[in-house]
């Protein structure tokens, strides 16, 4: 039976660990083993990003071990605006590490977009060794339009859903809160925020009273579909995003999705499955993005919602199946 080592074990609610449970899934749905201990034998090891075990990483490849890096974007806000020393200091490190198993230990490099392969070899030149783009996938069975939800008809729902809009990340949210507030001028909106904020933020938007706005935090993941399917658009609020699995999460579920034509949303949002924006300004520099123009696609998406859900849906089951990225990892990791 064939083994691949998935390293390291990353935990949480984010898209690292979502895609580690989602590719175990698929791995065991095929036969193949997987194990989180690097020490262990296995075919191939597929590494998460980066990892502070270099020795470790070393030692494997030097046991003639296929090592595959999974890249998702560069750290890149610290130098545009302050996050804190803390967060500064990671995405320091973070970007050094990961460049350096990159130039250093990786036999193959997988990119979650084009975006992300374009950035990388941008900042950092071309890798040594060949390299793949492999969009990232969910199971259309779990993330289906199909099932219970409490979408509401005498207001419109918008959800956000990240892993962090705090500190310095806090830029989506406050183009959210503009969002909610010129759609509210017509419609009544609730604006429901899925992802870390800050207590600060939360009280101070909590006082507005324009819309409904709702915190919830981390949300478990399988209380995602639901949501999802409870809401009349995603507002993707990252700026520059690598490869959102909120986004094709969305999609699934049949949620169209809006936002600036930034990252790798124009690979992401196709066919009719929303709507995407010039930013309007230069978004590497956090400046002030096009609100207005964003508004004004968010009219359309709501006024004929149930055309944008079933493209929405129809652009998942085309490109995002949880089987094709399983079947194309394995196909670098195995050969």
């Amino acid at each position: 039976m064939p083994r691949i080592c998935i390293f390291p074990r990353v935990e949480g609610f984010g898209g690292v660990t979502s895609f580690r449970l989602k590719f175990e899934q698929g791995l065991r749905a095929r036969g193949v083993d997987a194990t989180n201990d690097l020490d262990s034998p296995a075919d191939a090891v597929l590494v998460l990003a980066g990892t502070r075990s270099l020795p470790r990483l070393w030692r494997a490849r030097a046991q003639g071990r296929r090592i595959v890096q999974r890249l998702d974007g560069v750290n890149w806000v610290h130098r545009v605006r302050w996050a804190g020393l803390r967060y500064t200091l990671r995405a320091i490190y973070g970007n050094w590490n990961l460049s350096f198993i990159r130039a250093n230990m990786a036999s193959h490099a997988i990119y979650q977009s084009q975006f992300v392969k374009d950035w990388w070899e941008a900042w950092y030149g071309a890798a040594r060794v060949p390299s793949s783009v492999i969009l990232n996938g969910v199971d259309l069975d779990q993330y289906s339009p199909i099932g219970a939800h409490e979408r509401p008809t005498d207001l419109y729902r918008l959800l956000v859903v990240e892993g962090s809009l705090a500190g310095g990340l806090d830029a989506g949210l406050f183009y959210a809160v503009d969002l909610a507030r010129r759609l509210a001028k017509k419609h009544r909106i609730e604006l429901v925020v899925v992802g870390r904020v800050d207590a600060r933020a939360k009280h101070k938007l909590g006082e507005q009273k324009d819309f409904g706005i709702r915190f919830m935090d981390a949300l478990p993941r399988e209380e995602i579909p639901f949501l999802e399917r409870s809401s009349h658009l995603l507002f993707s609020a990252e700026v520059n995003p690598p490869c959102p699995n909120s986004v094709i999460e969305a999609l699934a579920c049949g949620l169209p999705v809006v936002g600036f034509d930034t990252g790798s949303l124009a690979e992401l949002v196709q066919g009719g499955a929303g709507r995407l924006v010039a930013y309007g300004a230069n978004p590497w520099k956090l400046e002030r993005p096009d609100v207005p123009s964003l508004a004004d696609a968010a009219e359309e998406v709501l006024r004929e919602n149930e055309r944008f859900r079933k493209s929405a849906r129809a652009r998942a089951e085309s490109i995002f199946s949880l089987d094709k990225m399983v079947d194309e990892y394995l196909k670098v990791l195995l050969g």
